[in-house]
């Protein structure tokens, strides 16, 4: 199977297969995943995705990914913590909380590459048919996996921008973080998923765009 994508892409020049480029000679020599330019593709992805959400404000400029302080989603908690607005303490933790999401992001780049480098010959099946393939059967396969190795980065970082500071300063107001359960667990976990989807919807932007412009994995490779 490898020799025979390995020939059509040496005959096609780079035949692209479900918007992939398939890497002349690439294939035999260095695994179907490798000649698919699959790897490269996921890793190109991902880089980017992470270099950009990793920018001073990558997470809290965008309102589809910033990462907001657990439970504040609804009206109720959002009147408890006005409180807190009101001394600038849930704006700041809330700007930190996407600081530290962003350092986090730029931490990240050699526990995805390390999870697309296991993707297998098997997995080709469920990455080539849609334009963001590759991003979902990675969050869907190793989504979980990626969270755990990610969550000591966001804690981490959490604690370099003195988020958990700031989360102690709101608890002393009262009774306002105990009606939220809010935590440094909490905080941790709520941080690093949401993280996460941000990562994957960028990753998936960055994935489409390269299968519609296949030159850009021939310029990385060559």
């Amino acid at each position: 199977m490898a020799q025979d994508f390995s020939r059509r892409a040496v005959m096609g020049g780079g035949l692209a297969l479900g918007g992939l480029l398939l890497i002349p000679g690439r294939a035999a020599g260095a695994g179907l995943l490798d000649g698919l330019g699959l790897t490269r593709l996921l890793g190109n992805a991902s880089d980017s995705a992470l270099t950009k959400l990793a920018l001073p404000d990558g997470f809290y400029r965008d309102a589809a990914t910033r990462i907001i302080l657990p439970g504040t989603g609804g009206k109720l908690a959002r009147r408890l913590l006005q409180g807190g607005d009101k001394l600038g303490l849930t704006t700041k933790l809330s700007k930190s909380l996407n600081d530290a999401a962003s350092f986090a992001a730029g931490e990240a780049k050699p526990v995805f590459r390390s999870a697309i480098s296991g993707l297998k010959v098997t997995d080709v099946p469920g990455i080539i048919t849609e334009r963001t393939g590759g991003t979902s059967y990675l969050e869907r396969t190793a989504g979980t996996e990626l969270g755990g190795k990610v969550r000591p980065l966001i804690a981490t970082a959490l604690a370099q921008v003195g988020a958990f500071d700031q989360l102690a300063k709101l608890g002393s107001m009262g009774s306002v973080l105990g009606s939220l359960g809010l935590s440094d667990a909490r905080l941790i976990d709520s941080v690093t998923s949401q993280a996460m989807r941000g990562i994957f919807r960028y990753m998936g932007t960055e994935e489409a765009a390269l299968r519609s412009n296949p030159g850009k994995i021939l310029g990385k490779v060559f």
